[in-house]
């Protein structure tokens, strides 16, 4: 019998264990946006179509190890047993029954949820109709803060972005150096961004409140502190919250989004009131710095089968790292030597080689 001490300390351990699932964040499974939820859905249908073979294959196992267990003699012993066409029947036909079910729903959900898609619906009762105008965002991941565009009303905001509730979101994505993602978890499934390229998303939020955005991809030094709020609000909240950006904004021009651009952590919420034209789409084509090429620019060069001898002319034009690693600014990782990157001095605690490797090289060579 266990002591009354044992039992009081598992009950304990038990309430702990419930207490901390309660607090987990279960944005995921009740999500605020219609894309999200039908993300969802998909979840739950192919869990639950898996679990038809799960539960019946562990119950089984479980049957078959106590009726079959030594100190049951009543249990029947066949040596001689080899085959059974029913039991061959039933193993084959329901999971293949199974994969074609989540075969056809994994391909309907495919097309239906492809981020690229234009929405056909605000949620699952009313459609998208002709006079249902959406909101553009155009999206940059710096090191490491977003910056968002807002074409349509001539604003930009860093770490901070909000919408009408139950009116399309035309997303466009972009990034300034490495490999992102952009994550709303209320809102829509994840989008990676990419430098030097343009990745698109739809989505809509149908529930005003304040949801939780992140980076889903490594991307460096401080990408736990890539975070920023969406704001889901009603029509006129979202015009006084674009009123409260140009009241309290600053001008974002190249200058400025070249500042802005350098890696930095924790960036706080900031507003621009006017943005200079062209500088996401400067941006998009890795030529927001005076002198470079943009990608387009390079394309169209490579379309037209190259610039010949003449192309040694472009080599500067095309230098698109904008960490600047001639200046005092963090990269997204540190070297291990303890030394700055490409510093040309030696490694802190490894010895210089002065005349192995040339006496390897030369015996080497005789070889």
């Amino acid at each position: 019998m266990p002591k009354p001490f044992s039992l009081a300390r598992r009950s304990i351990l038990f309430t702990l264990m419930l207490a901390t699932l309660s607090g987990c964040n279960m944005v995921v499974m009740s999500p605020s946006g219609d894309i999200a939820a039908q993300q969802r859905d998909l979840i739950v249908i192919s869990t639950f179509l898996m679990l038809i073979i799960i539960i019946p294959v562990i119950c089984l196992t479980l049957y078959f190890a106590w009726h079959y267990r030594q100190s049951n003699t009543a249990a029947k012993y066949d040596p001689e047993w080899h085959h059974s066409t029913g039991l061959e029947v039933i193993i084959w036909s329901a999971p293949l029954a199974i994969i074609i079910a989540l075969g056809a729903i994994t391909w309907v959900s495919t097309h239906k949820l492809d981020p690229y898609r234009p929405l056909d619906r605000i949620d699952a009762a009313r459609p998208v109709t002709e006079e249902v105008k959406p909101i553009n965002v155009e999206v940059v991941a710096l090191d490491w803060k977003w910056l968002f565009f807002y074409p349509d009303y001539g604003i930009a905001t860093v770490n901070e972005m909000a919408a009408p509730v139950d009116v399309p979101i035309n997303f466009k994505l972009t990034a300034s150096s490495v490999m992102n993602s952009f994550y709303v978890p209320a809102l829509a499934g994840m989008i990676y961004t990419m430098p030097g390229m343009q990745t698109r998303l739809h989505a809509v939020i149908n529930k005003p409140g304040e949801y939780e955005g992140l980076s889903s991809n490594y991307s460096g030094d401080g990408f736990s502190h890539m975070r920023f709020k969406f704001h889901g609000v009603d029509q006129a909240g979202f015009d006084a919250w674009v009123a409260r950006v140009k009241q309290n904004g600053t001008m974002l021009n190249r200058d400025a989004y070249l500042k802005l651009e350098k890696p930095s952590i924790k960036e706080p919420v900031r507003y621009y009131a006017t943005v200079e034209d062209g500088l996401y789409e400067a941006v998009l084509n890795m030529c927001a710095r005076p002198g470079q090429m943009c990608m387009k620019d390079m394309m169209h060069i490579d379309m037209m089968g190259g610039a010949g001898v003449e192309s040694h002319e472009n080599r500067a034009k095309l230098e698109h790292d904008n960490r600047h690693a001639s200046e005092e600014t963090p990269g997204a990782t540190f070297p291990e030597t303890g030394n700055p990157a490409r510093s040309e001095e030696p490694a802190e605690g490894v010895e210089e080689r002065q005349e192995e490797p040339a006496t390897m090289n030369h015996d080497m060579h005789k070889m």
